[in-house]
Parts: C-alpha cells; structure tokens; sequence
C-alpha cells in the first residue's frame, strides 16, 4: 500500500524533475534559437577589434603579443598560431588545446572561424561553457608581412555574464512549474479532504445515502473505506433507531389502549361480577407487561452505556439452571413439554443476576415457542477453557434468512411468534449480558424443527 510520505515524496521528486527538465529544454531552445548565435557575433566582433587594433598600432611580433597579454587579463583566453602551427597563448591555459588543421588553414586563408557557434562536444548548451581551443572564435591576423590566425573565448566568468538572461530564465521557469507542481499535488491531496468533509456534513444531516468517491490506495483512501463503513453502519442503526422506537411505541400503546379501555368498562358500573373479575385480570396483566416492558428497556439501556453496576462473584452455573427449571416446572407440565437435562458442576467468575437473566429469558423462549407434547434439552459442560450451556427445543424454529436479525431489539421473525407474548427484547438483552461477560451466544435452527442456543462464557 502506498502512503502520503512515500506519495509526497514521490511527487516532490517528480516536479523537481521534471521543472527541471522543461526548465533546461526550454533554456537550450532560447540558446541555439538566439543566444548561441549572439554571443559568436559578439566574439567575433571583439576578435576582429583586437586584430584591428594590433594591425594598426603595433609594427612588431613583440609588441602585439605585450598587447594581447594585456586584452587577456580583462577576462580572455587568446591563441597566436602561424602558418608553421606553432602556438602562443595569452591568458589561462586551455584544457585541451587540439586545434584542427581545417580551423587553421580556414582563419589562415582569410576566413572567420565560429567554433563557438559550431561546437557540440558537451550536453546541448553546456557546451558553451567547455574550455578547448576548439571552443573559440578565429579571426585572420597580419603582422610584420606574415598571416597569423588569432583564436578568442571570454573566460567561463565572463560567458556566465553573457549568459546571466539564459540562467535567470532557466531559474525562473524551474520556479514557476515547481509552483505549478506543488499547487496541482496539493489540489490533489486537498480535494479527497474536501469530499469528505461534505460527506461528513451530509452525515451529519442525517443523509445517509451521500456517494463518497474517493479510490485511493493511501491513508486517505483507508480513511474514505472507514467513513464508508460508519455510514453503513449510521444508516442501519438510524433504522433500527426509527424501527425501535415504533416498536417501543407500539408495544407500549396496545397494553395502555386495553387497561383505559377496560378501566372505562369498570367505571361504567355496567358490568356484572364476572366481568368486573375478567376486566380486572386483563387490567393486571397489562400492568404487568408494561412493568416488565419497562425493566427490560432499562436494562438494556444501562447495558447499552455501560452503567450497570456488575457485581461479580463466583457462581455455580448448574445450580441456576436448576433453580430456573424449579420456576418453571409448572409450565412445562401446562404443555405437557418433556425436559431432559445434563448439567456437569461447572463455575465461573460472573454477576448472578444477569446470568440468571439469560437462562430465564432462554427457557421460558423454548416453552414459548415449543408444541405442547415437545422437548427441550439442557446441557451445561466446561470445554476447552469455556463453560458451554445449550438448551434445544423442538419448537416452530427459525428460517435461516432471520437467524442474523434475530437478536435485535423488538425483532420477531413472523405471526407466528408475534402472536406470542413478550416484549421482543429478551434475546437482545441475552446478547448484551454474554458478550458483557466476554463470552458469544449462538444460534442453530431449523424451520419446524426447532431451534438450538448455545452460549460460551469464560471460566
């Protein structure tokens, strides 16, 4: 995976580069365009002024080479050469003083040498700065009757000056695309920054559907997968927000709607004996699920933020089950439901409780939805560092596409089970207290079969 570093530092690198290299492209297009030409002008011109002026006001071989030292050390590397090819030089030594006998015979003969413009020995325009004899311009020569060929460069110093307009632009180009660089890389690296804080905002109105399009392979395209992920995650609990509270909603109003409905009854003085003990018992019973409604929201809620106060102690699994069973023993010789159990002396580090909570809220689910006539098994074992509890029934059972759902709040998988009492929240309020345990609940099912729960707490 590639990172912002690596990525800022390759791109840094990269428009170095590459202002770089338009920047000496763009300088070598202006120096053989205009420069090049230029500057051989120049130096012909001013080799043609010092032939001129030692032609004209010195008669001897000695008194021109005294002016020629002189003209050197204004910033010039010179070279006398005869028709016989002896050299003379004024000023600094050339690195490599070859001289062609074709640039020789070509001044010798009358004619302006422009090895300056010519040369190519060096990378495009840094040959203008290679310090040969070949790199120079010639200009005839005569002095005392015999024909001399006069062979000039300005020192790199004073070719740096001549050149100061090539470098400043070569500069000043590689300055302008290093900002155009930098200005295009930060655009780059800004815009995701910008789409996700519109998507955030989006969020935060509660759209939850807002396309984020960022594909990166970088920290900033981590960073967009995870605010995928959340908004994934915001849109289903938004829903199960919204479907919680119509649940709460409902399941709260229907019981309130049958105790007014039957108070108005009794207050009417209509109805008889009978009626007055039936209406009162439905009153009662609403009550009563309005008052465990209300407990097990309550503990749900203080499970949710993390405020129930646990108080665990060392408890003995198989004696609750067997305390649990004793409370509902009645129920299962109402259904007539045969119970089987084996349950090994297993202890674990937990609060009473919420255990007990678990294995209520999963008995008496068994009896629910099991036929009268049918079975239900207990098994509780220690295995591999975990206790495991497991009650099975032979009930109506749960389709596959509804076991994931099945431990949300107020879910009911179809009419069958909603036909049924209860608040809807037990098996969520199970899943809450075995992972508050660090332990994990499990679901195996089978439509018209029944349904298996196993749950794994550490010892």
């Amino acid at each position: 995976m590639r990172t912002l570093y690596k990525e800022f530092i390759v791109a840094t690198l990269f428009i170095l580069l590459s202002s770089m290299i338009i920047a000496f492209a763009l300088a070598n297009t202006v120096y053989f365009a205009f420069t090049k030409e230029k500057i051989d002008r120049q130096n012909v011109a001013v080799a043609e002024e010092i032939i001129s002026s030692v032609e004209q006001t010195h008669d001897s071989k000695k008194a021109a080479e005294g002016y020629l030292d002189t003209i050197a050390k204004l910033g010039y590397q010179m070279v006398l050469v005869d028709r016989l090819g002896n050299m003379k030089s004024f000023g600094d030594d050339f690195a490599d003083s070859a001289l062609s006998d074709e640039a020789v015979q070509t001044v010798l003969n009358g004619e302006v040498f422009h090895g300056m413009r010519n040369f190519s020995d060096r990378f495009l325009m840094m040959s203008h700065f290679s310090n040969k004899l070949e790199n120079t311009v010639g200009a005839p020569l005569q002095l005392e009757g015999e024909s001399y060929g006069l062979f000039l460069r300005p020192t790199n110093k004073m070719l740096f000056s001549d050149m100061h307009m090539v470098i400043a632009g070569f500069v000043f180009t590689i300055a302008i695309v290093s900002i155009v660089g930098v200005i295009l890389m930060t655009r780059k690296l800004i815009r995701p920054i910008t789409q996700l804080t519109e998507a955030t905002k989006a969020v935060a109105n509660e759209n939850y559907d807002y396309e984020l399009r960022i594909s990166r392979r970088d920290e900033l395209g981590q960073l967009a997968q995870s605010f995928h992920s959340m908004q994934k995650q915001l849109a289903h609990n938004d829903k199960a927000r919204k479907t919680f509270i119509n649940n709460v909603s409902h399941d709260f109003q229907s019981p309130l709607m049958n105790i007014q409905g039957y108070a108005e009854l009794l207050q009417s003085g209509q109805p008889n004996e009978e009626d007055y003990q039936e209406y009162a018992s439905i009153i009662d019973r609403e009550a009563r699920h309005l008052s465990s409604l209300t407990k097990q929201l309550l503990l749900l809620t203080s499970l949710d933020q993390g405020a129930y106060p646990l108080k665990k102690k060392r408890v003995c699994i198989n004696q609750q089950l067997k305390e649990v069973i004793r409370k509902i023993q009645w129920l299962l010789e109402e259904k007539g439901i045969e119970l089987s159990y084996q349950l090994d002396e297993c202890y674990i580090t937990a609060d009473e409780e919420l255990l007990l909570n678990v294995w209520e809220n999963l008995l008496s689910n068994a009896i629910k939805y099991t036929n009268e006539s049918g079975r239900i098994q207990i098994i509780c074992r220690a295995a591999k560092g975990n206790i495991e509890v497991l009650i099975k029934d032979t009930g109506i059972g749960i389709e596959k596409a509804h076991q994931e759902e099945i431990f949300e709040r107020f879910y009911r998988v179809d009419e069958a089970r909603k036909k049924k009492d209860g608040t809807g929240l037990g098996l969520s309020i199970v899943k809450e207290i075995v992972e508050l345990h660090g332990g994990k609940i499990s679901l195996e099912s089978e439509s018209g079969e029944g349904s298996s729960f196993k749950v794994f707490l550490p010892e």
